[in-house]
C-alpha cells in the first residue's frame, strides 16, 4: 500500500463517519420533532375530552329536565320548556 492508496482510504473513513455524523445529527432533530408532534396531539387529545365530557354533562342535565317533563305533569311544565327554549336560542346565537 503506498501513501496514495492510505490518503484516500483516511479519506474514505472521514468522510464515512462525517456522513454517519450527519446522519445521526438528523435522524436526533426527527425524533424531537416526533416527539414534540406526539406532545401536541396528545394535549389536543385532552382538550377535546374535556370539551366533550362538559357537552355530556349538558346533555345529561336536558335529559333529566325532559324525563322530568314527560313524567311529572305539573304547573312547572311550560316553564321548563320555556327554559329549554332559552338554553336552545342562547346556544344558536354562539
Amino acid at each position: 500500500m503506498n501513501i496514495a492508496e492510505a490518503i484516500a482510504f483516511c479519506a474514505l473513513v472521514i468522510g464515512l463517519i462525517s456522513g454517519a455524523g450527519i446522519w445521526l445529527d438528523a435522524y436526533k432533530r426527527r425524533l424531537t420533532n416526533r416527539e414534540r408532534e406526539l406532545e401536541l396531539q396528545a394535549r389536543a387529545a385532552e382538550a377535546r375530552s374535556r370539551t366533550g365530557d362538559a357537552d355530556v354533562t349538558k346533555l345529561e342535565s336536558r335529559l333529566r329536565v325532559l324525563e322530568r317533563i314527560a313524567t311529572d305533569r305539573g304547573q312547572d311544565l311550560a316553564m321548563q320548556i320555556e327554559g329549554l327554549r332559552h338554553d336552545i336560542d342562547s346556544r344558536e346565537k354562539v
